[in-house]
């Protein structure tokens, strides 16, 4: 038996159910896994975690097929048209997020939920969950193996998170890049179709939503870039609110980011060519959304600069509230100044790395952005 099939059969034998619904997770995983093999680059407790999450990923799947068995009329959800986040990493997006989080009208994807998605929420015990101290606890141990990345990115059981391990389910992730450098599974991401990885993202949302009211989602992922073809496909009246930031700073953060994920997971130090890996996967995700936006569909992008949330980020909000026709109330606008003056840029700790340290030429990597920078001088201009 292989490993796709022995952690299959896993996953059935945990949840004792069969169903994994359809089978278009079966070639990313398969990719996945003999990509890490190969690769050579995860030590044993990184492929004991990468086989771990996997098996998790796998009993979810089975779980929700079960409860959509179970109760047919969460199909009939409808899911009203999202607001995206997107834009490259490092740039002000998951700060955005959680400013949006503090809007009640909107829908956020919390940690906790795209961790543990079943059985779905319900109103009465949302804020109570069991599962939101077991997600506080998974992100404890995360802290305490890579003491690094908490320095880097504001998180919170209860606050939202990106799309990434929803996609996960279809085994169509960036996601696990996190874990280690996984080169066949990233030319296998690059060419696949990810249509079904976003119609299994639509599958969960409807599952969440199932017992609340239902309102907008607000959802984020810089990777979205790269398959915003088929996020539309899917959500053909997506808005999106895309972040930016002199790529100078943002491309060595989002390497620094990955180092510090993957370091207690890899068999030595990074690849000599990993940022010019990044770097690249970076400028064909932003090539892809702006040629989406020149094709006549500017409108649906509002674009805020990582200078202008700081150090007051409430005029970008309004701002942007206005583009999106919703009022920015003074209850909605005094909670997110609140959140933002309780998680200050600093305060797990200084972000601390320099780009020469990867290999990185500031004045290369501004050349192969140009194309991006110069569009964007006025949000995002060089430092």
């Amino acid at each position: 038996m292989g490993m796709v099939d022995e952690v299959i059969a896993d996953a059935r034998t945990r949840t004792g159910l069969t169903d994994l619904g359809p089978d278009s997770f079966h070639e990313g995983l398969d990719a996945l896994l003999t990509g890490a093999v190969a690769a050579g680059t995860f030590n044993e407790l990184g492929m004991a975690v990468l086989r771990d999450q996997v098996s998790g990923l796998l009993v979810i799947r089975l779980e929700v097929e079960d409860w959509y068995r179970r109760h047919p009329e969460i199909d009939e959800q409808e899911i009203l048209p999202p607001l995206f986040g997107l834009g490259l990493p490092r740039t002000g997006s998951t700060a955005l997020s959680f400013l949006l989080g503090e809007d009640p009208r909107f829908r956020s994807l919390l940690a906790w939920e795209s961790g543990a998605p079943t059985p779905p929420p319900d109103p009465a015990t949302h804020d109570t969950d069991p599962r939101i101290a077991a997600a506080a606890a998974n992100m404890a141990l995360i802290d305490e193996m890579a003491p690094k990345f908490k320095s880097m990115l504001p998180t919170s059981p209860t606050g939202p998170t990106e799309c990434l391990q929803i996609l996960a389910l279809d085994f169509r992730s960036p996601m696990f890049g996190a874990l280690g450098d996984n080169r066949h599974y990233e030319d296998w991401m690059a060419g696949c179709a990810m249509v079904s990885a976003y119609r299994y993202h639509e599958r969960v949302l409807k599952l969440l939503q199932w017992r609340f009211p239902t309102r907008p989602w607000s959802l984020k992922s810089p990777a979205h870039m790269d398959t915003i073809d088929a996020l539309l496909e899917v959500y053909p009246e997506a808005r999106f609110v895309m972040t930016h930031r002199d790529v100078a700073q943002a491309i060595p953060s989002v390497v620094s980011l990955l180092d510090a994920t993957s370091e207690y997971l890899r068999t030595g130090p990074l690849a000599a060519d990993f940022a010019a890996n990044q770097a690249a996967y970076w400028e064909r995700s932003l090539r892809k959304t702006l040629a989406y936006r020149d094709a006549g569909h500017e409108d649906r992008f509002h674009d805020i600069g990582f200078a202008e949330m700081r150090p007051d980020p409430l005029p970008a909000m309004a701002r942007l509230y206005e583009w999106l026709g919703t009022e920015l109330t003074a209850e909605v606008a005094g909670r997110m100044q609140a959140w933002w003056e309780a998680n200050p840029a600093e305060k797990q700790g200084i972000h601390d790395y320099s780009p020469e340290q990867y290999g990185i030429d500031l004045d290369e990597l501004r050349a192969q952005f140009a194309f991006y920078n110069d569009r964007f001088a006025t949000v995002a201009p060089t430092d």
